[in-house]
């Protein structure tokens, strides 16, 4: 069972689990992309039993590579953990304030963001593949938690999950453009003018997502390992009946 801990000091645990070998489905956690949904349940029970939860704990949602969010409360506990018919519905970002539940994204190459609020005890996942990120989903979402929960940007620490590298993160000039009239992602492209194609870095315009909306770099962390040359990743590029990784945070009581 793989899964690598990203936080885990006092209250907070987060992290995110990878492909392995030995577990159903090479550990695959998606219900959505499976091939026999008991063995994606059996593989969540032991991501619970590791978590010292219970699956009833799990909420997920829906993705649909939109920018839409979602704030979770006692009444979503539950939803999608055992089936994708209780899932939230069109929805790509998650957050909220309540203890033991355990806020799911699902990624296949895709960015992952992790983040908590000490001062607060706000946690919260987001799936930001290049169409989440073009359409700003991060900023949107911290931009909402500074307005409307009076969150201080300052206070939050986010942790940015295995992805898709710029290396293998290849695209033609359509998506180019949409990374590019952002206004703050060039340093992240590059043009290879061997294959005609840019190759852009998800992961670090959506670190700067996180930065424009007053999140301190410090407080940013990337996680390097790249979903499709690592043998622990899942990659929808390399195989499009791939299974995914769940990354995951939890604030205990």
């Amino acid at each position: 069972m793989k899964t690598k801990v990203y936080l885990n000091k006092e209250k907070f645990i987060a992290g995110m689990t990878f492909k392995d070998a030995d577990e159903l489905e090479s550990y695959n956690m998606a219900l959505h992309a499976c091939e026999n949904t008991e063995n994606v349940v059996e593989n969540r029970k032991k991501l619970a039993t590791f978590l010292q939860c219970r699956l009833d704990d799990f909420v997920c949602a829906n993705q649909t590579h939109s920018s839409n969010f979602h704030q979770v409360t006692l009444e979503d506990k539950g939803r999608g953990a055992s089936e994708s018919d209780t899932a939230i519905v069109d929805t790509d970002a998650l957050y909220t304030y309540e203890p033991n539940l355990v806020l799911c994204s699902f990624t296949a190459d895709c960015v992952q963001v992790i983040f908590h609020n000490e001062v607060n005890g706000l946690i919260g996942v987001i799936h930001s593949g290049w169409q989440g990120t073009v359409k700003e989903i991060s900023l949107n979402l911290f931009e909402h938690l500074k307005q409307v929960e009076h969150c201080n940007p300052s206070d939050l620490h986010v942790q940015i999950g295995a992805a898709l590298s710029q290396e293998k993160f290849e695209v033609d000039e359509d998506v180019y453009s949409k990374f590019k009239d952002l206004g703050y992602a060039d340093d992240f492209i590059y043009y290879n003018d061997q294959t005609r194609k840019y190759h852009i870095d998800n992961q670090q315009t959506v670190k700067k997502q996180c930065e424009v909306s007053g999140i301190p770099a410090e407080q940013i962390t990337i996680d390097q390992t790249c979903t499709y040359l690592s043998t622990d990743g899942f990659s929808y590029r390399q195989d499009k009946e791939s299974g995914r990784h769940m990354s995951f945070i939890i604030r205990k009581t």
